[in-house]
């Protein structure tokens, strides 16, 4: 599978906010965000084409009970499943962060981060009308998202900009049919800077409070700066 690259770090979103971890970065994706943080595994795919037991090999350098399979989209990456499956033999904890547009199939995980898309992710019409079609048509799949809810652990995060996204959120939520506890609900700040995250941080906090979702800060900006392999 084509990997961009595998660090060791803090869990900087979600639940396991914190927590000592071996990233696994698959490039590719088949999104175009338009506030992507990361462009090299999906924008523009880079990476080195490595084989599930050099993965396993630079994974058990370091001392972490956690995994966490990200992307880019980790789901359509080449040797996924089979990657997983070892994880799982080796007793790591395994994360899985997706945006939900494809379904679990069976893959090992202990927790699945669900990213789906609103539509403030759509990228630009006039510079990559192919690209905003096959976005728009891919990012938000009802169906995909049960799919992962019923497979084991999740969390539902999403990127927030302005306060209209929480009620475009809620909306997609309530076609999900489910009972969803709002705590596993997770709201993030779109940024990339500290100054950024901080500006949005005082008016979605409130909305949390007053809505029962959870607030997400991106814990790695905060301590590492907008940077790779942290």
């Amino acid at each position: 599978m084509l990997v961009s690259e595998i660090f060791y770090s803090l869990q900087g979103e979600g639940t396991l906010a914190g927590v000592p971890s071996v990233f696994v970065r698959a490039s590719g994706c088949n999104l175009r965000c338009a506030w992507c943080d990361t462009p090299y595994a999906s924008w523009a795919p880079e990476g080195v084409a490595r084989t599930v037991a050099d993965i396993i090999t630079e994974v058990q350098r370091h001392p972490a009970g956690h995994v966490v399979l990200t992307g880019g989209e980790p789901m359509i990456a080449r040797d996924i499943h089979m990657l997983a499956a070892e994880l799982r033999q080796l007793g790591r904890h395994i994360t899985i962060e997706t945006a939900a547009t494809v379904p679990p199939a069976g893959i090992a995980c202990d927790l699945a981060s669900l990213s789906p898309k609103l539509l403030n992710s759509a990228p630009d019409a006039a510079l990559h009308p192919a690209w905003r079609r096959r976005h728009e048509a891919a990012r938000w799949q009802p169906d995909v998202v049960r799919a992962w809810l019923d497979h084991g652990p999740w969390q539902l995060k999403f990127v927030v900009a302005q306060p209209a996204d929480v009620d475009e959120l809620e909306t997609m939520l309530a076609r999900l049919d489910r009972d969803l506890p709002r705590d596993q609900v997770l709201l993030m700040p779109e940024g990339v800077t500290r100054q950024a995250l901080r500006a949005r941080a005082a008016w979605l906090g409130e909305l949390c409070k007053a809505r029962g979702y959870r607030y997400a800060p991106r814990l790695q900006i905060e301590l590492f700066g907008h940077r790779r392999g942290t």
